[in-house]
């Protein structure tokens, strides 16, 4: 079904299988029978929307993985990620009759926004993750955030992971992306309070 997944009415009777959701929306309720047992009135809409979407956008795959890769808290899985970027494809891949999804580059996996993910940067996913460790490597690589303001900790992490800050000079900042309900990372810290106690204002989330 995820394969297949096109239309949102059943194919034999041709009645629609959303119903409205708890929160506004909808959702589309099923019964799953695993491995792991049964669940039941479990909602397939997300999954089934996020697929239908990267068979259209196959090169956005890399893009929303980074993104869940910042709301873990995945320091060196997110600095693996970008660095494949700079990767050559391998023969194997040049050789295969499909043709290649094309590839994203180290900046504009930084700046992406998930447009079916109420268009969340990957700061809004490290501060939705409470990661402040992403949060600091996420500023370092895209922002124009003054060197000085960075914990020496900070280089010495990125350091050893093998990255570097590149200029930012004539790229967009991170910290001036807003979600799609018009909130920039900090107005997201500012809801969440916890971790980010002492972020907001000081000028590490927005500009």
């Amino acid at each position: 079904m995820i394969d297949e997944y096109q239309i949102t009415e059943c194919p034999s009777c041709h009645q629609s299988l959303l119903t409205p959701g708890p929160n506004g929306g909808q959702q589309l309720l099923c019964t799953l029978t695993n491995e792991g047992g049964v669940q039941e009135n479990l909602d397939i809409l997300p999954i089934l929307t996020e697929e239908a979407y990267l068979h259209a956008y196959p090169e956005d795959r890399i893009s929303r993985a980074f993104l869940e890769l910042c709301r873990e808290g995945d320091v060196s899985a997110v600095v693996d990620l970008l660095k494949s970027c700079n990767e050559p494809d391998s023969d194997d891949e040049e050789m295969d009759d499909e043709p290649a999804t094309p590839k994203k580059s180290m900046d504009e996996i930084l700046r992406y926004q998930d447009p079916i993910g109420d268009m969340q940067s990957g700061l809004h996913a490290a501060v939705a993750g409470n990661s402040r460790e992403v949060a600091w490597l996420l500023l370092l690589l895209a922002s124009q955030l003054p060197e000085m303001e960075f914990p020496a900790l900070v280089y010495q992490q990125a350091a050893s992971l093998g990255i570097m800050r590149e200029d930012q000079t004539g790229k967009v900042d991170i910290r001036s992306l807003k979600d799609g309900q018009g909130r920039s990372a900090e107005q997201l810290a500012v809801e969440l309070g916890g971790v980010w106690h002492g972020w907001p204002g000081s000028g590490r989330l927005t500009v």
